[in-house]
């Protein structure tokens, strides 16, 4: 569980694709003085008790900022 403060390119590309496969909530939020979104993954059905809370990343605006810059920019939405 992670608050996500900046986000930096790697230059190193992705070697494969993962196997696994997760299921992906989004939270949102307008507490903390400040919007927040929080992205939940959860224990694929491969795991021991599937389906538990398994990662949790929170955005605020900034770091939301660079990551919706990285997603419109790699995949080219308009």
């Amino acid at each position: 569980m992670a608050y996500v403060r900046k986000i930096e390119m790697d230059p190193d590309r992705i070697g494969s694709r993962h196997p696994t496969q997760v299921v992906c909530k989004v939270k949102l939020s307008e507490g903390f003085n400040t919007r927040m979104i929080q992205l939940d993954t959860y224990r694929s059905d491969h795991r021991k008790n599937p389906g538990k809370l398994s990662q949790t990343l929170q955005f605020d605006e900034f770091s939301a900022r660079q990551l919706f810059d990285i997603l419109r920019n790699h995949f080219r939405f308009s």
